[in-house]
């Protein structure tokens, strides 16, 4: 089987030629389980679990009994704070939780290789010469992906140090630019085409291997 390749593009979006890819990372097989429980690992991850609400404990007031037991004709009440009294607690109340589920970090490798691998091997991964953007230029980054002739939604790989390369890709409409750190399985997954800058590459594999 031949090593994965990709195309190497620069600013106008030409191929100047096609590069080898890491076998072990841009090779690998899918475990579809895998990847849906990193999926759902960093979508949880995401949430904040702050919502909440005051139960009869918490809401002020109420500590008085509103009328007297008998005699009254009306039906017994411990408390205006009760669920069913206006300015009640809830019952029940959602209160703050932690939504974070544990991924073994081997599996989230193997999913991140996964992924990387279909994007290979269906021809939506490409390689980005960020030295030749100068300059920020959207126009620039909307013509290379115009001639590269890949679909949005896209996500951008690309180094600090390449804040040119950057700025002109965040503006785009679906289109997201992470550095490697940042990139995630989830991101891969919606993503139709990935697009990442020769001095990103290393990073990516070093994450994935």
């Amino acid at each position: 089987m031949a090593a994965p390749t990709a195309p190497l593009l620069d600013a106008a979006g030409k191929k100047s030629k096609d590069v080898t890819l890491e076998e072990a990372v841009f090779a690998a097989e899918l475990k579809p389980h895998v990847v849906h429980e990193t999926v759902r690992a960093e979508m949880n991850a995401d949430r904040r679990g702050t919502r909440a609400a005051k139960s009869r404990g918490l809401v002020a007031g109420g500590r008085a009994k509103p009328w007297r037991q008998k005699g009254t004709g009306r039906a017994r009440a411990g408390t205006t704070r009760a669920p069913h009294w206006t300015g009640g607690g809830v019952a029940f109340p959602p209160s703050p939780r932690d939504f974070d589920v544990k991924v073994n970090r081997k599996a989230r490798r193997s999913a991140l290789r996964a992924v990387l691998s279909e994007h290979a091997a269906n021809g939506t991964f490409g390689l980005l010469d960020g030295s030749s953007f100068s300059e920020p230029s959207t126009r620039r980054a909307t013509d290379l992906l115009a001639q590269w002739g890949q679909e949005f939604p896209l996500v951008v790989v690309a180094g600090d140090d390449e804040p040119h390369v950057t700025k002109s890709f965040r503006n785009l409409d679906r289109a997201v630019v992470v550095t490697p750190g940042e990139l995630e399985v989830a991101a891969l997954v919606w993503a139709r085409s990935v697009l990442v800058t020769q001095d990103a590459l290393e990073a990516v594999q070093g994450r994935a291997s």
